[in-house]
């Protein structure tokens, strides 16, 4: 009895600052855990980027590389958008190589062979590729095919299609309007000094944007009552990206300026992720890789989510092949090839889980990143192809194991 009072008597109430301490970091460490998965990406993205930054002398950074990078990687950026919406709903896409390949020899064929103007071309090979996914889509939604075989077949087919289509052959070269989708850059007004006005301008409105955008997020999550970061954790948030963002645009504004397909890219990250995370059909969508069962109970037709999905990623698909084929300036059969890994990749690497229900469009932009600047950080310093593949394997494999780690842990397994 004596030593129970004793015990109590030893034991102090924590003041009302040191309550607020201890709150704010078991908050901060139950969002960090919840959200693993993509923090830890975006920091092996500034690690490996710092790390090639230094083997490659500074080339990695230097604003025609930053360039380069931006336009050699876009195909894969497009493709991840489309394939995380998939690989949500627990199924996967091998196609997507060869239905760009094809798309790229289709839209050869009429601007080239046919005459047919560039904006009518592009938008009748954008139809082509929703027909591609709603092909893939029905036998993969209402036949209740496999997704694996679907669209295994349909790698095999479309790659069969480009080469019969080209013939074996590279065709070339396209309008320069066409080019300029892949290759341009926005038109340069005013300069200061050296540097690309509409860079720096686009730079500073994306920062106060995206402050905006912050602030926003988290008076929402107040009204309703959701748990938040801690403001010092905010804050420090805030400022890392936006001396991100600014730089990327520094140094694009050193070079020629926003390249038309980073705006492009832009454009489908801020579209996309507004629909999954603020419309029924991204709800719909994780409801059905969650568990596509109790969807279907609850009401959700998962059949058309399905094929929607697919008439989606094949039209991503095929604006990738245009994008491939503009920077190429041709149109060959070998174009696309292991485009579909990359992709597939890119949204495990960025935190998509492989059993579905799990991703974010930012984190499949992320492991796209990730991928990109290992092949050009390893191309710079002169690794050869072989190896490249194998590192790029053990990324892959390390990420999925992460994965499945991450949920053990959480599961209490």
């Amino acid at each position: 009895m004596n030593f129970e009072k004793q015990k109590q008597s030893n034991t102090f109430p924590l003041k009302p600052n040191q309550k607020d301490k201890t709150m704010n970091f078991e908050k901060l460490t139950s969002i960090l855990k919840n959200n693993i998965r993509q923090y830890a990406m975006a920091l092996t993205l500034v690690l490996i980027m710092i790390l090639f930054q230094i083997l490659t002398n500074g080339v990695l950074f230097s604003p025609i590389n930053i360039t380069h990078l931006i336009q050699q990687n876009s195909y894969v950026l497009i493709l991840a958008v489309g394939m995380l919406l998939i690989i949500l709903t627990g199924n996967v896409d091998l196609s997507v190589g060869s239905t760009a390949a094809f798309i790229g020899a289709v839209g050869a064929i009429f601007m080239i062979k046919m005459n047919i103007s560039v904006p009518i071309a592009i938008l009748l090979c954008l139809i082509i590729g929703a027909l591609v996914g709603a092909w893939q889509g029905y036998w993969i939604a209402y036949v209740k095919i496999p997704s694996f075989i679907v669209t295994l077949a349909g790698m095999l087919v479309f790659r069969g299609l480009t080469m019969v289509i080209l013939k074996g052959q590279t065709l070339a070269p396209f309008e320069k309007s066409f080019q300029f989708i892949a290759s341009g850059f926005l038109p340069e007004s005013i300069k200061i000094g050296n540097l690309n006005f509409i860079a720096i301008l686009v730079g500073i409105l994306l920062s106060l944007l995206f402050i905006f955008l912050e602030f926003s997020n988290i008076k929402n999550k107040k009204k309703y009552n959701f748990e938040t970061l801690p403001l010092g954790f905010t804050i420090t948030k805030i400022i890392i990206i936006i001396i991100g963002i600014n730089l990327l645009t520094y140094n694009l504004a050193a070079y020629k300026g926003i390249p038309v397909v980073l705006v492009l890219i832009i454009s489908l990250i801020v579209i996309y992720t507004f629909i999954t995370q603020k419309t029924i059909a991204g709800r719909h969508i994780y409801a059905v890789g969650g568990n596509e069962k109790a969807a279907r109970l609850s009401g959700i037709k998962t059949h058309r989510v399905l094929f929607w999905v697919y008439v989606n990623m094949g039209v991503l698909a095929a604006l990738a092949g245009l994008v491939v084929a503009g920077r190429l300036n041709a149109a060959t059969p070998k174009a696309g090839t292991n485009f579909e890994l990359d992709a597939i990749a890119s949204c495990f690497i960025g935190g998509a889980s492989s059993t579905g229900g799990i991703g974010k469009i930012i984190g499949a932009i992320i492991g796209a990143l990730v991928m990109g600047v290992l092949n050009n950080g390893m191309s710079i310093m002169g690794v050869g192809i072989d190896w490249q593949q194998t590192i790029k394997g053990l990324v892959l494999l390390a990420a999925v194991a992460f994965d499945v780690y991450t949920k053990s842990k959480t599961n209490g397994e």
